[in-house]
Formats: C-alpha cells, sequence, structure tokens
C-alpha cells in the first residue's frame, strides 16, 4: 500500500515515472497489522464504523510508539513535521480515516477469507 501511495504521490508532482518507496524498517511495522485478524472475533459484533474507528487509534498508537522507537536511534524513515495535524512529526491525525479504511481493509483480507 504504501509503494502504491507514494507513487501516486509522484505522479501528482507530474514524475510519471510513478517510483514508489519504503523502508525495510516498514515490514515488521506493517505485519502488525496480523493483530486484526487475532481481535477481529472480540471485535466483529461492533458496528463497522466503531471497529474502523477501533483500529485507525491502535494503527495511529502504534505508529507514534514504533516511530519514536525509530527516531531515538534516527532511524524513523518518514517525518511529518511539514504536516499540520502532526504529532511530534510521528503521525498525521488527517491519516485517520485513511487508517480506520486500512484497519477495515485487512479484517476483510484476513477475516473473511472463503474456505
Amino acid at each position: 500500500m504504501e509503494i502504491l501511495y507514494t507513487a501516486l504521490h509522484s505522479f501528482r508532482k507530474k514524475d510519471f515515472t510513478l517510483t514508489g518507496n519504503t523502508s525495510v524498517w516498514m515490514f515488521p511495522i506493517y505485519g502488525m497489522a496480523s493483530i486484526i485478524g487475532e481481535t477481529y472475533p472480540l471485535l466483529k459484533k461492533i458496528p463497522p464504523l466503531y471497529r474502523g474507528g477501533i483500529y485507525g487509534a491502535g494503527i495511529l498508537s502504534f505508529e507514534y510508539f514504533s516511530g519514536s522507537l525509530l527516531k531515538k536511534h534516527s532511524l524513523c524513515p518518514w517525518d511529518y513535521s511539514q504536516a499540520k495535524l502532526n504529532v511530534n512529526g510521528l503521525i498525521r491525525l488527517d491519516y485517520f480515516p485513511l487508517w480506520m479504511g486500512a484497519g477495515l481493509l485487512f479484517e476483510r483480507i484476513l477475516c473473511h477469507r472463503q474456505p
């Protein structure tokens, strides 16, 4: 998802190579999305909008935690300091709806597979 997102950002800059990028540090961070599969049985009776809110808050919290740890060692691959709704340059509150949607998408992928 991140590679597609950054590739589309290059398109906005009129860079039609659509080069996307990520960091190896992101693999274990994104791997934590698998926790959605473990928590879904506890949350499945909650309406999707609220579940999305829980996922969004969880993703932002983990992004903040992991970013803080990486930043402490000068390894954080992102810096949102220039964004209006950033918190310590580590998370963007305006991304909350995107993370809600991503959480519900991960839920769909991880929990609603056909046997």
